[in-house]
């Protein structure tokens, strides 16, 4: 019988410890973003120029605006209308690029902008106005700017942005950060380019991040968190209702034990 009970014992802190082990918390060290990776004094300044290299392409809508200090020409381009600035306005006055590339604006003649960026866009446009115009300023702004957020985050998705820039950061917040068992040490970025796409790979946990060339985001980006390989042992292998079960067992025979012994 004593034999037994110390049987019993032994089973039941190996049960105990177990069901601690697969139902901790994942290690700060996993979960914690932005940690100093090398070695000496943590480095709290880190440059980024902040450059967006976006080349806009067949089917994007662009809102273009001019902008005069003379009336006349303010009244010709109807920048004297008040502006109703949110989505649905920038849609419908937006300038739709065509399949060859071209966008038609007002009297301007067919202007070819594929594979160009915004400010690049901006310039040529500009340049063909001054020839037209006196003082006159150009505004571009991407219409259809949306990004996808998927795998281990609180709120996969798609989602809009209503800037000209966002980061890695800001983008996860959008869809409410990585889960408990997302892998923040190897989040892929998807990016599409003139010749298909592309994939990035980051690693939240590291400071140097800040630094990189795809820190912000372009339009179309897909930012995908892939799960620790701990959850997919918990989630297949492990049994949590009845590992409770087989301890409130093992926790009942114990304390019988216990009593017949007294």
């Amino acid at each position: 019988m004593k034999r037994f009970r110390k049987l019993i014992g032994s089973a039941l802190w190996k049960l105990l410890l177990v069901v601690l082990i697969v139902s901790s918390c994942q290690s700060q060290k996993k979960v914690m973003m932005l940690q100093d990776k090398a070695s000496g004094a943590p480095k709290t300044s880190f440059v980024n120029k902040k450059k967006t290299t976006y080349q806009v392409q067949s089917g994007d809508h662009l809102y273009i605006r001019i902008y005069s200090t003379d009336p006349k020409t303010s009244k010709f381009f109807q920048t004297d209308l008040p502006t109703l600035m949110n989505p649905t306005y920038l849609y419908l006055n937006s300038y739709m690029i065509d399949e060859e590339g071209y966008i038609n604006f007002s009297f301007v003649d067919r202007m070819f902008v594929k594979g160009m960026t915004l400010e690049e866009v901006k310039k040529k446009l500009q340049k063909t106005l001054n020839e037209y115009f006196n003082e006159t300023t150009v505004i571009i702004k991407l219409v259809n700017f949306q990004i996808s957020i998927l795998g281990e985050v609180s709120s996969p998705g798609n989602f809009n942005i209503d800037k000209d820039q966002v980061n890695l950061f800001q983008a996860l917040a959008l869809a409410g950060g990585p889960k408990e068992f997302g892998n923040i040490n190897k989040v892929a970025l998807v990016r599409q380019t003139l010749n298909g796409s592309e994939i990035y790979y980051f690693d939240l946990s590291d400071k140097n991040i800040l630094e990189s060339d795809y820190f912000y985001l372009v339009p179309n980006d897909i930012i995908y968190v892939e799960p620790r390989k701990s959850k997919s042992y918990l989630v297949t292998s492990f049994s949590y209702g009845s590992a409770l079960g087989l301890l409130s067992i093992a926790i009942t025979i114990g304390y019988l034990f216990t009593t017949i012994k007294r």
